[in-house]
Parts: C-alpha cells; sequence; structure tokens
C-alpha cells in the first residue's frame, strides 16, 4: 500500500515514521523535515499525493498566539481554530487525485467544521475523519498504543473505507484496540471533549489543592490519592497529581475554541470559559502564594521547566509560563532558564541570576541537584522536591502543620 504524508510537524513527522514501519510512505512539508526516517520525501505536493492509495493530512488548525494557553485567555472574546491551511492543502491534494485516494484528515475541529468546510472540498478522491490521540515526546508510543482508534464517515457507516482505515492500522498496533467509528460530527467531539476532559479534570484537582491552601491542615495528595481509588464511579487514577495547569498545544486551545462552539449554538452557559477561568486563577493563586510566603518584589523569581511537560522543549500553553505571566502582573520580575527556553533540555544547568532567588519548579523532578544559591526560597507545586539546606523549600498543596 502506497501511502502520503502530508505536514510533517511537531506530531506529523513521528505519526509518519511510525506508518513507515509498515508502508511505503512519501512525505511532504513546506519547511525541510530533517533526519525523518520514511521511504521518501517530496519536493512537490503533487508527488506526494498522486497514485497514493490513503494520504494522511496532518496541517495545523492553528489558534491566533494569544490564544495558546501560556498566558490569561478568559478575558478574551471566543475565538475558533483557524482553518485556512487544512482548507487550502485538502482542496490542492484533492484537485491531484482520483476515486483511487482515500483522504484522511486528522487535524482537530470542532463539531460540524469537516462537514461545513473539507467535505465539500473532496470532489475527486475518498475522504475519512481520523483525528489522533498523540502526545508531544509519546507519539510513537500512542501509534503504538491508542487508547482508541476514532474514524468518522459521513453517515456513521462502519464498512467500506473506514473498514479498510481500520484494517490498515492493525500491524502497527501492540495491544487490542477498540475502534470507534461515527458520523464526522460525532468522531470530531471525541477527539475535542476527550481533551477537554483532561483539562476539566486538571482544574478539579487543583481545586482540591486551593482549598488546602486556604483552610490548612491538609495535603491535597491525602484527598487526591484517595479519590483516583475511587474508580467505581468516579474516575481512574491519571491526571490525579494536584501541581501546574494542563499545558500543551492542544488541550487549553481547544477548551478556548469551545467556547466560541457554546457561544456559536447558543448553549446558555459556558462552561469551557468556566474551565479556562479557572486554570488561569489556580496559576494566579500560586503566583499569590509568593507574596503570602514574603518574598520581595525585589527578589529574582526564576522559572525552572518552561516546556509545557519534561522532555518536551514546546512552549504553547506552558502553565509554568502561565504563573509567570502573573508573577509578572504582581510586579515581580521574571526569568526563565536560558537553556530550558533554547533547547527543552531538563537537567542541572548555570543559574541565570547570581544572588538569593525565588523559584518555581514547572517540573521539580528534574530539578533535584539544582545549584541553588544559599538564601534562596523554592515554591514546588508538586510536592516532591526534597528539603535542602540554606534553601526554603514550600511544598505549594501541602499545609500540615507538620510540613509547614
Amino acid at each position: 500500500m502506497k501511502v502520503g504524508f502530508v505536514g510533517l510537524g511537531k506530531l506529523g513527522k513521528d505519526a509518519a515514521e511510525v506508518i513507515a514501519e509498515h508502508y511505503e510512505v512519501s512525505g511532504y512539508d513546506i519547511r525541510r523535515v530533517p533526519n525523518i526516517q520514511i521511504s521518501k520525501i517530496e519536493a512537490k505536493l503533487e508527488d506526494c499525493v498522486k497514485g497514493k492509495d490513503i494520504v494522511f493530512i496532518a496541517v495545523p488548525t492553528a489558534h491566533h498566539p494569544d490564544y495558546d494557553g501560556r498566558y490569561a485567555t478568559s478575558h478574551l472574546p471566543p475565538r475558533d481554530f483557524d482553518y485556512s491551511i487544512a482548507v487550502n492543502v485538502t482542496k490542492e491534494v484533492d484537485s491531484y487525485v482520483d476515486k483511487n485516494t482515500l483522504i484522511v484528515m486528522i487535524s482537530t475541529m470542532l463539531p460540524g467544521t469537516v462537514r461545513r468546510e473539507i467535505a465539500p472540498l473532496i470532489q475527486n478522491g475518498r475522504f475519512i475523519y481520523n483525528p489522533y490521540l498523540i502526545a508531544q515526546g509519546t507519539v510513537k508510543w500512542d501509534m503504538h498504543n491508542p487508547e482508541m482508534i476514532m474514524i468518522g464517515t459521513e453517515d456513521g457507516s462502519e464498512t467500506g473505507d473506514a473498514k479498510l482505515l481500520a484494517d490498515f492500522y492493525q500491524p502497527m498496533l501492540e495491544k487490542e484496540t477498540r475502534i470507534e467509528i461515527g458520523t464526522w460530527e460525532e468522531v470530531e467531539s471525541m477527539k475535542i471533549f476527550y481533551n477537554t476532559f483532561i483539562t476539566a479534570k486538571l482544574c478539579l484537582v487543583n481545586m482540591i489543592q486551593d482549598a488546602a491552601m486556604a483552610i490548612g491542615n491538609m495535603n491535597v495528595d491525602k484527598v487526591t490519592d484517595a479519590l483516583k481509588r475511587s474508580t467505581d464511579r468516579i474516575m481512574g487514577p491519571k491526571y490525579m497529581k494536584a501541581g501546574l495547569g494542563d499545558g500543551g498545544g492542544c488541550h487549553p486551545r481547544d477548551n478556548i475554541a469551545l467556547r466560541s462552539f457554546a457561544e456559536k449554538h447558543n448553549f446558555g452557559y459556558d462552561l469551557f470559559d468556566a474551565i479556562m477561568k479557572a486554570r488561569e486563577e489556580q496559576a494566579h493563586n500560586m503566583a499569590k502564594y509568593f507574596e503570602k510566603i514574603g518574598i520581595s518584589k525585589d527578589t529574582p523569581c526564576v522559572i525552572l521547566g518552561a516546556g509545557f511537560k519534561p522532555g518536551v522543549d514546546q512552549l504553547e500553553g506552558s502553565p509554568s509560563i502561565l504563573v509567570g505571566y502573573y508573577l509578572e502582573k504582581l510586579g515581580y520580575s521574571v526569568t526563565y532558564d536560558k537553556e530550558q527556553l533554547s533547547s527543552g533540555i531538563y537537567g542541572t544547568t548555570a543559574p541565570p541570576v547570581v544572588k538569593p532567588s525565588a523559584y518555581l519548579l514547572g517540573w521539580p523532578e528534574h530539578f533535584h541537584d539544582y545549584p541553588f544559591i544559599s538564601g534562596s526560597t523554592v515554591v514546588d507545586p508538586w510536592r516532591l522536591m526534597p528539603l535542602k539546606n540554606g534553601v526554603k523549600v514550600y511544598h505549594y498543596g501541602n499545609t500540615r502543620p507538620s510540613s509547614l
């Protein structure tokens, strides 16, 4: 089977490489893609897609930069994704193919977008909507071990191209995987509400953290550990560690975009706005904690771990940068470990300042050996940093008297 893969960016490159382990894959991207392990990189889109059995489109459905989640957005008007790249690429791909080619769109879209914006562009090829549950840093593992494979057809038909695509993935899977087939709208909703459930879950556990900080005599981990073992009715164990908010290039922005969806369809309420407001206020509360423990405005504040999660150098939706944003609003001077910002390397690096400072640990497990200057203060929202001589360590979220 011959495959074309259009869009070899943050997620597409690794996804294409997994597919290339089993099929002949030609790739195309408007930018140079170094060190990619697929059959061939084409210089022209036409050469990538013409004569292929399946063509995957993995292009950005971007938000305006102000809406990516690393800064506050709840005060901004609701705004949908920008589908212009997806529209233009779909139109061009379709112009080069015929009915022997199945065009598969994997980019995230709000419910109703495929039927309104994408499907009408398909005049020559055939079409499936097939978003992925993959995350930066674990794309290849996610491709081999997906929680589910979502396949959207015009009427929810489970035969024909839906079965063809389900069979296509079987050689890649390392475990038995459920296939969820539905209409385009149903599958759009499966993908985007999956992400917003995660954001809501993290906001809920961080709300318990806020309660711990407000009333005292309470370690948030004691509560969330009890809840995450309550699997009969309410949850599984993932995303049950209070700390920083949800991050990345998908989850916050999906909730932000769903604000426009709720407004457009006149729900009469906007839970997504409330979720994003909670995420922002939880970051704001963490910033205000620096004032509460007596950190002077003259003390440099340093954020360690600016990427949105460990081992990833992407800053989109970074929850630690969001705390830094609120620290600046409160009048603090905030710096970020320069190596973190430029390379995403999560290890011991030279401090960006040379006097006692106040540190926020974005990902503390990577900074246990960091050369903190004596007299500094460390705020650890994950409660993992061991106590250190000459350094005050605050485990944010644990207000038990023995821990103060």
